[in-house]
């Protein structure tokens, strides 16, 4: 049953090594929301926001193994949609690739929110929705110029954003050791249970959702898996990733709630700038100011990048229209359509964003967050159909199912993050809708064997 034909966009021949794609991989999963989202994590728990990371760090190994092998054994342009599709019929197919599409947007328009009101650090008077055009345009010339632009531009603004964490780690060790001079007065490592977890079990419970967004970014190496010059070095690849991306978060996180109050930190600064303010470092928020807009800039490119390839697949397969699939004649690399689409949407996100900026960036930010887990989970149930796993695999789908639901879960329990998880509920619903009337009125009548 093939369920993706493959597109004429790029390179099919594969010409990446796996260390490439593993710095692309950095390039497309950290953005704001480590940078802003770990903040509202911190709030919600304090220094056991650390746990929470090593807890998402290890669903996110899981939920990568499980992709990463299923894509050695058949590899496919459609990656975990066309394993979906595959496991459990043409509705999860179907279903997964529009979640992504959807999950995306929202990333797009909390990214481009953020970028807009951190560009104002610098240019104040400048209305929001002059950044917010500047950054949209600049997006879509990145990802017209095909693999090999983006490719260049996503390991460039990997070594930037990864270079300000380390920068922060420098800075705060040699803070810590008196090499810089302030107030060295630090809440340091926490001695009690309440000290590690100052909201109890709940506040721990909800900051799960904002440690797994800090992760996502997986479905575009998964999407890019076929593009490796080895497909089984995908494993490599991804497991490289996210060692790298668990060491410097962990690290990073750790000094920030050791050498601040977690009641210091909030949504509109970074947890780094909060961690060293006794410290007067003028030039501090200006590089980190700096460092999050690359961040989001990187990740709002990627999610661009990897729904247009989607949605160009899915056109291909009949589960959008045709025109999606369509290309320009001056730009034959090029699916205009799917781009207008995506620029449609997010247009849309960042108005509701601008509309309503107090709250939106933490729902819009809850939202896709659910919406990335509820793929993780088609990712991990589709292995368990599609793999021949023994006990070991079997235990580990079970530890990655109980991990994504915990994290899901967890949005309940805050009131103010609430309404992202009925926002994610919604928009599910009505893709699940959808799947459902094509069903009855479309793909039944079709030849089983597409």
């Amino acid at each position: 049953m093939d369920f993706f034909i493959p597109s004429s966009r790029g390179s099919e021949k594969g010409d990446l090594k796996w260390w490439q794609l593993s710095l692309i991989g950095v390039g497309c999963t950290i953005g704001t929301g480590f940078f802003l989202g770990s903040a509202i994590g911190i709030k919600l728990t304090g220094p056991s926001i650390v746990i929470s990371f090593i807890l998402a760090a290890v669903g996110t190994y899981i939920v990568y193994y499980f992709l990463a092998k299923m894509t050695a054994e058949d590899p496919q342009k459609g990656s975990f949609c066309y394993y979906a599709d595959k496991a459990y019929g043409r509705w999860a197919g179907f279903s997964c690739g529009w979640n992504y599409w959807s999950s995306n947007i929202l990333i797009m328009g909390s990214q481009l929110t953020a970028l807009s009101i951190l560009s104002r650090f610098w240019f104040p008077n400048v209305p929001l929705w002059v950044f917010a055009t500047v950054y949209t345009v600049l997006a879509l010339i990145v990802v017209g110029t095909g693999n090999k632009g983006f490719d260049k531009v996503e390991n460039l603004l990997a070594v930037i954003k990864t270079a300000a964490i380390i920068m922060f780690i420098i800075l705060a060790f040699a803070a810590l050791i008196g090499w810089i001079h302030g107030d060295g007065n630090h809440p340091g490592l926490p001695s009690t249970r309440n000290e590690l977890f100052p909201e109890g079990f709940r506040g721990f419970w909800t900051s799960l959702i904002y440690a797994y967004y800090a992760y996502g970014g997986i479905e575009v190496i998964g999407l890019m898996a076929m593009r490796l010059k080895n497909k089984e070095d995908a494993p490599k690849a991804g497991i490289t990733m996210l060692i790298l991306l668990a060491v410097i978060y962990i690290i990073s996180l750790g000094l920030a709630v050791y050498m601040a109050e977690y009641g210091a930190f909030n949504d509109k600064e970074s947890p780094f700038v909060t961690a060293l303010d006794k410290y007067h470092l003028a030039f501090l928020p200006h590089i980190l100011n700096g460092a999050i807009i690359v961040a989001g800039f990187s990740t709002m490119t990627a999610s661009l990048f990897g729904i247009t390839e989607l949605l160009v697949t899915m056109a291909d397969s009949g589960d959008a229209p045709a025109m999606f699939s369509k290309k320009l004649k001056k730009w034959k690399s090029l699916p205009f359509y799917s781009l207008v689409l995506a620029t449609i949407g997010l247009i849309a996100s960042i108005i509701t964003a601008l509309l309503l900026p107090n709250k939106i960036y933490e729902y819009i930010t809850t939202a896709a967050g659910i919406l990335i887990l509820f793929n993780w989970l088609f990712i991990i149930i589709s292995a368990l159909k599609n793999l021949k796993l023994k006990i070991w695999g079997k235990s580990l789908a079970v530890m990655g199912i109980g991990l994504i639901i915990a994290a899901v879960s967890g949005t309940l329990m805050e009131k103010s993050i609430r309404p992202g998880f009925y926002v994610s509920l919604l928009l599910f619903a009505v893709i699940g809708v959808v799947a459902v009337i094509m069903h009855m009125k479309v793909w039944k009548n079709e030849n089983p064997a597409r």
